[in-house]
């Protein structure tokens, strides 16, 4: 397949520029894939069309402050965009920089308060940045601002300090939010155990290269960009359990289907560390996934693809041609679609 397979015309103004005012308050489009039926509801509705016997999986990662404005030492400026903290201590990280020249291994950058950040090197794309103390997350909680996506226009603000967050994130590591979990907020969470609904919690840190359309035309040749994740043992025990009942395992985000998938690349869902680069696109055999929540995303993107993958292509480009129609609001801080099969 090409990647030119997966575009769609999609009007500027539809792309959302702040969070709806509620959280669930947000439209969710529901897609049986199975049939192509689709039919429009509010995200707070999301309980009527769950069953006690499904299963929720949610990401718990949290953003990082992680963009750092900086200058070199001619006084030029620079902006840091981290990846990934490569330690525990923060002392060394992988991170885009934005230079009028890049920056030389051995070149300094200088952050607001005088820190200095040394350039060791370049890996896998990035820069390869060491910090001195306290380190990388002492300084982002000093200096840094939320990177909100690059389709957002404006400069990011209080309200985002919160609304780019899930309300149950909890583990720090990622520049980018799992954006179908923003609909949740602790009021739909009870509703949905009070009717039965179980859930559990893994970890994928979302990196930049979420919004990195593929390079090559033929999918075939694209290479995913690399993120760490952690699903544990409970993560699969209750997998095992939701079957077990004949409930349905509903990945929240494209980030926690990519996750399970990983976790049972082998033909059995088992627990998993470390990174990963699957790539789902049409032709992907699921075998742990049976319904996602998922944003809107953009022409041409993996994420896309991976919806694809999971609902058809043809019926995936006709349902987002029936959000634009209905003036669905996309990407991060847009509408949300339920896709079952």
């Amino acid at each position: 397949m090409k990647a030119s397979d997966f575009h769609y015309a999609l009007p500027r103004a539809l792309i959302a520029q702040r969070p709806a005012r509620v959280r669930s308050a947000s439209r969710l489009l529901h897609l049986r894939a199975g049939t192509g039926e689709a039919r429009h509801h509010r995200f707070h509705e999301l309980p009527d069309l769950l069953d006690a016997k499904d299963l929720l999986v949610f990401n718990n990662t949290e953003v990082m402050p992680a963009r750092l404005a900086a200058r070199k030492e001619s006084g030029g400026k620079a902006e840091i965009l981290l990846e990934r903290l490569l330690d525990e201590g923060g002392r060394a990280a992988l991170a885009q920089v934005k230079a009028s020249k890049a920056p030389r291994p051995g070149a300094s950058l200088l952050l607001d308060g005088g820190e200095r950040l040394t350039v060791l090197g370049r890996q896998d794309g990035f820069f390869h940045l060491e910090f001195p103390p306290p380190g990388a997350r002492a300084l982002m909680a000093k200096h840094g601002r939320l990177p909100l996506p690059p389709y957002i226009t404006r400069r990011d603000d209080a309200e985002d300090a919160s609304r780019y967050q899930t309300v149950y994130a909890s583990v720090p590591g990622a520049v980018a939010a799992p954006t179908a979990g923003l609909h949740f907020d602790p009021a739909l969470l009870e509703q949905l155990a009070a009717k039965g609904v179980a859930r559990c919690e893994l970890t994928l840190h979302v990196g930049a290269g979420t919004f990195q359309p593929p390079r090559a035309p033929d999918l075939a040749d694209h290479q995913m960009h690399s993120e760490c994740l952690r699903v544990d043992a409970a993560v699969c025990q209750a997998v095992q359990a939701c079957q077990a009942r004949g409930g349905r395992v509903v990945a929240v985000g494209t980030t926690s289907v990519r996750s399970l998938e990983t976790a049972a690349a082998s033909g059995t869902l088992a627990p998993y560390e470390g990174e990963t680069r699957l790539f789902i696109r049409p032709g992907h055999a699921f075998r742990v996934v049976d319904a996602m929540i998922t944003n809107f995303h953009l022409p041409g993107s993996t994420l896309l693809m991976l919806v694809a993958a999971f609902a058809g292509l043809e019926r995936t480009l006709h349902t987002y041609r029936l959000a634009v129609q209905e003036g669905y609001r996309f990407f991060s801080y847009g509408d949300a679609m339920l896709v079952t099969r």
